[in-house]
């Protein structure tokens, strides 16, 4: 196993935490529904395709979004804010990672979509 205190955190300089999450649906309005359902979550739709999952303060902390071409995937991704989203994409690369959504800038700040090794899907955030 490895040793946490040798992780090298030169990308953000500390070792992040999940900083906003996102579930993405060949059905949108049905995840939305479950999902309120299932965790009483407040979920505001922006639109058709997107909702924000509002936290205990009333503040956005993740959304609910329709898989599209945009979107490539489905299932939940938990994104981890960098100081630099193309840097840290590059990074993941360099280390095996894939680039599946290119960096770009949304309401929440600029984001970017990478597998892991393994093929779980992984986001970067900077805001």
């Amino acid at each position: 196993m490895a040793d946490v205190n040798s992780v090298d955190t030169t990308v953000t300089g500390n070792r992040p935490a999940p900083g906003w999450f996102d579930i993405s649906s060949p059905d949108a309005a049905r995840a939305r529904r479950f999902y309120q359902e299932m965790f009483g979550w407040q979920v505001n739709a922006l639109d058709e395709t997107y909702a924000l999952i509002a936290a205990e303060d009333g503040q956005p902390a993740g959304g609910i979004g329709q898989a599209s071409g945009e979107s490539p995937y489905t299932g939940i991704v938990a994104y981890f804010p960098v100081d630099d989203v193309d840097t840290a994409l590059a990074r993941a690369e360099k280390l095996g990672g894939t680039r599946r959504l290119e960096p770009q800038a949304t309401p929440m700040g600029r984001i970017a979509v990478f597998t892991d090794p393994d093929g779980n899907p992984v986001g970067l955030m900077s805001r």
